[in-house]
C-alpha cells in the first residue's frame, strides 16, 4: 500500500530545497531517479524506493486544490506529490517529513495537514526482510499476470499522471488495471471514464461486507491474481449489501455527449466546440485544461491543438475544468481518422437544489455546433448525482435523455425520408439543416425506450 502526501507551495521547489526535503531520512538513505528525471526515489542502503516524488507542477487554474484536496489555496500553487511505499514502517513519515520542509522553505502548506513534520525519520526497518516492491512504478502496489492492483487511501482518487501511467502501462502489457480504496472514497469523472469496462475495476474493500465493484455493486474476491465476481448457485453475480442508492439530496447532473468531426487541415484549432459548450451552459469558457488532474494549464485552445497535433496519429486525451463557481469538467479524445479529425466530449455539470439545469440553452447551442464546429451528434441526459461532480461507491441513477441532435452531415447521409420520420416519438425539429429530437425532460425513464427506438430507425440507414 501506498500513502500519499502532496506539498503546496507557492514558490517551485528548487534543487537545493527538494535535497533539503530527501534528507529528511538522513545521510544514510540513498535517491535515484525513474522516468528521465520527472520521479525521484528516496531509496534504503540497499536501493530499494521508500518514497517516490513527482516533479513539481505548477497550478494555474483556480479551484484545483479544494476539488480534489478539499483543501483551498488562493493564487497560483506549485504542487509536489510523493507516495510512501508503507510496507516499511518509516515510509510514510519520510513522505511527511519531505513534504513538511518543502513547506516550511517555501512558506507553503501540507496536505493532508496532519502528515506534516520537519523531523528526521531513520530507518530502523530491516528491510532485507520485506518483499521488494513488484514493478518499478510508482503507483502500482501488486503486479500480477493479468493485474496492476494500485491501493489508495484518500478520500477523491484523481486521474493523476500516477494513476495515467499506471493505467498506460497496464493496457499495454494487457493488464487489467484494479484500483482498491476504503468506502468512503469517492472517485472523479475522470478515474470514473477511464476505470469504465471490464476489466478495469474500483474494488471497494469494506470491513464488515468484504470486496465489492464501487461502480457496479457485484461482490468481488481475490481469485488466480485478479478481483472477480461472486456468483450465486444460477451463476448471476451477487451484489455486496453496501451498494444501496444514495440519499436523494436534490443534486443533479447535466450531461452532454458530442462528437464533431474536421478536415484535417493545417489551419484546424481543436477544442473550440468544448469551448462553445461551456460559455452556453455556463456564461465562460474552461478555466484550464490538462492531459492529468489535478488540471494545471489555463485554458487555450492553440496549446491543446498543438498537443494533439504532436500526438497524432496516436489519440489524444485530455480534461477541461470549468470555474470554481459552477461545477463543469469534461473530458475529450481526439481521433485521426480516414475522414477526418473527430472530437469525442463528455461534459457534466452539477446543479444543487434550487438550481435549475439550463435545458432551454441545448437547442441554441446545438445550432451553433451543427453550423460553427462540425457537429455529428449531441445526446443531453439529465441524472440524480452529486453536485460536485464525484463519484461514490453506492447504486447512482442512470442518465435520462432529454434531447438528441443530428448534425446536418449525418443528418443529409440518413436522408429525410427516414431521419424526419421516426417510427415512434416526436419528429425532429430543423436547427438549420441539423434535426433535434426531444425526448422528455430528464424525469422519465422511457425516454430511454424512445431513445433506443429512434437510434434504431436512425441506423437503418
Amino acid at each position: 500500500m501506498t500513502k500519499d502526501v502532496i506539498a503546496l507551495t507557492p514558490k517551485m521547489p528548487d534543487l537545493r530545497t527538494l535535497l533539503a526535503g530527501l534528507y529528511a531520512g538522513g545521510p544514510d538513505l540513498g535517491v535515484n531517479t525513474l522516468a528521465d528525471g520527472a520521479v525521484v526515489q528516496l531509496c534504503a542502503p540497499d536501493g530499494r524506493p521508500l518514497v517516490s516524488v513527482e516533479a513539481p507542477i505548477l497550478i494555474q487554474v483556480p479551484g484545483e486544490t479544494a476539488r480534489l484536496l478539499d483543501h483551498p489555496v488562493d493564487g497560483p500553487v506549485w504542487w509536489t506529490e510523493a507516495r510512501a511505499f508503507t510496507a516499511v514502517a518509516e515510509a510514510g513519515r519520510l513522505a511527511g517529513s519531505f513534504a513538511g520542509r518543502l513547506a516550511t522553505v517555501l512558506g507553503g502548506t501540507v496536505w493532508p495537514p496532519e502528515a506534516a513534520t520537519t523531523d528526521v525519520v531513520p530507518l530502523t526497518t530491516d528491510v532485507s526482510a520485506i518483499p521488494a516492491p513488484a514493478t518499478g512504478a510508482p503507483a502500482v502496489d501488486v503486479l500480477t499476470n493479468p493485474t496492476a492492483v494500485v491501493i489508495q487511501d484518500r478520500p477523491l482518487v484523481a486521474m493523476t499522471s500516477w494513476l495515467a501511467d499506471a493505467l498506460r502501462t497496464a493496457t499495454t502489457a494487457d493488464r487489467a488495471l484494479q484500483i482498491v480504496t476504503p468506502p468512503t472514497t469517492r472517485l472523479t469523472l475522470p478515474t470514473r471514464t477511464a476505470l469504465r469496462g471490464l476489466p478495469n475495476r474500483w474494488v471497494v474493500q469494506d470491513p464488515e461486507h468484504g470486496y465489492y465493484d464501487g461502480l457496479s455493486g457485484a461482490l468481488l474476491h481475490w481469485k488466480n491474481g485478479n478481483f472477480t465476481s461472486v456468483h450465486d448457485d444460477q451463476g448471476a453475480p451477487r451484489v455486496a449489501a453496501a451498494f444501496t442508492s444514495t440519499p436523494e439530496t436534490g443534486d443533479r447532473q447535466l450531461i452532454l455527449t458530442l462528437r464533431t468531426r474536421h478536415p484535417a487541415d493545417k489551419d484546424l484549432v481543436l477544442g473550440r466546440a468544448l469551448e462553445t459548450a461551456f460559455q452556453h451552459l455556463t456564461g465562460a469558457p474552461p478555466a484550464g485544461w490538462s492531459t492529468a488532474e489535478p488540471v494545471n494549464l489555463r485554458w487555450s485552445t492553440r496549446e491543446l491543438t498543438d498537443l494533439a497535433r504532436a500526438r497524432a496519429p496516436r489519440p489524444t486525451w485530455l480534461i477541461a475544468v470549468g470555474s470554481p463557481n459552477r461545477p463543469a469538467l469534461a473530458t475529450m479524445r481526439v481521433l485521426r481518422t480516414p475522414a477526418g479529425v473527430e472530437e469525442n466530449i463528455t461534459l457534466a455539470l452539477g446543479y444543487g437544489k434550487g438550481e435549475a439545469p439550463p435545458l432551454a440553452a441545448i437547442e441554441e447551442l446545438a445550432a451553433e455546433l451543427d453550423i460553427q464546429h462540425g457537429l455529428v451528434t449531441l445526446l443531453t441526459t439529465l441524472r440524480t448525482a452529486r453536485r460536485d461532480l464525484t463519484v461514490p461507491p453506492r447504486l447512482e441513477h442512470p442518465p435520462i435523455p432529454v434531447t438528441f441532435t443530428l448534425g446536418h452531415d449525418v443528418a443529409r447521409r440518413i436522408g429525410p425520408a427516414r431521419a424526419e420520420r421516426p417510427l415512434e416519438g416526436p419528429a425532429p425539429v430543423q436547427l438549420g439543416s441539423a434535426l433535434h429530437y426531444s425526448l422528455g425532460d430528464g424525469t422519465d425513464p422511457d425516454a430511454w425506450t424512445s431513445f433506443q427506438h429512434l437510434s434504431e430507425h436512425l441506423k437503418q440507414a
